[in-house]
């Protein structure tokens, strides 16, 4: 792990600073990081992906403990000072692109590099990063869905998405990433991170933050793509009642004519409004539209 002026030091000598583009903010208090890869409870043969591995701070600490390091960084400059860092390291593949292929999906990449880890090693999947801000969202979603999926996820993000993850139906943080996250398993704070903790500092407090999947939860789910197309319906106008939304629905849910029927199967008024609507809620909705689309 490398302190703050070891970071300060790394990047005056490759003639850079940190780019406010990519939201760079280090962690540079070595116990938080500790704290993060302890709570990880790491094994000799878990893969882990680390996204926005910078200088390789945690990532050193990282291949101490996983059979795999699979990190990802998109700023050329820190992938090479990350790369000269780890150059004796066997358990790692450094990887210089973007995490999200578009703003939806993983890298293609990214994913051929963790099932090809996957082969060779059969522990768990697991998410251990201090997360860039605008791809931490996309970025959890995608390894709740798959193709890959995450077993957990051990990361540092603004206070905002902590919230948003561990968020309950009717409050103002309740979104896709509550629903999501709330189906497929449990999530937790660990702790909230002041900006002094980070180097620059940012404007905002920030979190750590746990998710452990729950398989047997993720598979009352009939259909996931079903179970997409129907939170993102509802989510995306989450002010209009149930009634009203189910009217714009596009695509293969705009062929179900039977949400009346769908609403009172499930015991739920179709005068709420989306964001009252609990996970379970969703999974029974999108399970029916699953069965009214076979």
């Amino acid at each position: 792990m490398q302190t703050k002026r070891q970071i300060q030091q790394l990047l005056a000598s490759a003639g850079v600073r940190p780019n406010k583009r990519f939201g760079q903010h280090f962690l540079i208090d070595l116990n938080l990081m500790r704290l993060l890869v302890d709570s990880a409870n790491i094994d000799n043969n878990d893969i882990v992906l680390e996204v926005g591995c910078g200088t390789g701070s945690l990532t050193g600490e990282l291949i101490e403990r996983a059979g795999m390091v699979i990190a990802v960084e998109l700023d050329r400059t820190l992938a090479g000072i990350a790369k000269s860092s780890l150059a004796n390291a066997e358990n790692i593949e450094l990887i210089n692109t973007d995490i999200l292929e578009n703003k939806n999906n993983l890298s293609p990449t990214v994913i051929s590099a963790l099932e090809s880890a996957r082969e060779k090693y059969n522990g768990r999947v697991l998410l251990v990063a201090n997360l860039p801000y605008n791809v931490a969202s996309p970025t959890m979603l995608n390894l709740v869905t798959g193709p890959v999926a995450a077993d957990a996820m051990y990361v540092t993000v603004q206070k905002e998405v902590a919230d948003r993850m561990t968020a309950v139906p009717g409050s103002g943080d309740y979104g896709t990433l509550s629903i999501f996250l709330s189906v497929a398993g449990d999530v937790k704070t660990i702790r909230i991170l002041r900006p002094t903790v980070f180097w620059p500092q940012p404007k905002v407090d920030s979190a750590m933050v746990s998710f452990f999947r729950k398989e047997e939860k993720f598979r009352r789910i009939e259909n996931i793509d079903c179970f997409s197309e129907t939170v993102n319906l509802f989510m995306g106008h989450r002010r209009k009642t149930l009634t009203a939304c189910s009217r714009l629905a596009r695509g293969r849910l705009a062929k179900i004519n039977n949400w009346p029927e769908i609403f009172e199967r499930c015991c739920i008024d179709p005068t709420k409004r989306p964001e009252q609507l609990s996970s379970e809620d969703y999974i029974a909705i999108a399970n029916l539209c699953c069965s009214s689309l076979a």
